[in-house]
């Protein structure tokens, strides 16, 4: 199997008001709620880097699609890196996001491995870590 994801899906509450967050607060664009006319198919669906997307999913209709018991959410099983070019650049982020409405886990700071990152949490408590890593280039779009 060569390693080639395509779409990050979120589960979410509340399918409105992660609309809302990633749309009108952090400016991601789409074409907003989809799928209506299907009892477990409305979705949003948001163009990130060139071939992958991030879909908002409520938790109710993945649990319904995979079989999976709809169990409690939790922050802590993986986390989204958004990697920018500088360590302003992760303080102009984290600035934005908390506009938006996003909870600061750990604020923007030097790390020990000589990055600046922050984390920050969606409405839904999806963690995001914002990060400048010297070592990596980032792709502009």
């Amino acid at each position: 199997m060569k390693p080639y994801i395509s779409v990050i899906t979120l589960g979410v509450d509340d399918l409105e008001r992660s609309l809302c967050f990633y749309r009108d607060g952090l400016g991601f664009e789409t074409e907003g709620i989809i799928g209506q006319e299907f009892e477990y198919g409305t979705v949003v669906f948001i163009q990130l880097a060139a071939g992958l997307k991030l879909a908002l999913w409520p938790r109710k209709s993945m649990s319904h699609d995979t079989g999976l018991a709809l169990g409690p959410a939790s922050a802590t099983e993986f986390t989204l890196g958004h990697n920018v070019l500088s360590a302003q650049e992760v303080d102009h982020v984290m600035a934005h996001a908390v506009s938006a409405g996003a909870n600061i886990l750990k604020p923007a700071h030097e790390t020990f491995w000589g990055g600046y990152a922050g984390y920050f949490q969606d409405p839904d408590g999806h963690v995001w870590e914002v990060v400048w890593n010297p070592a990596w280039g980032v792709e502009v779009a």
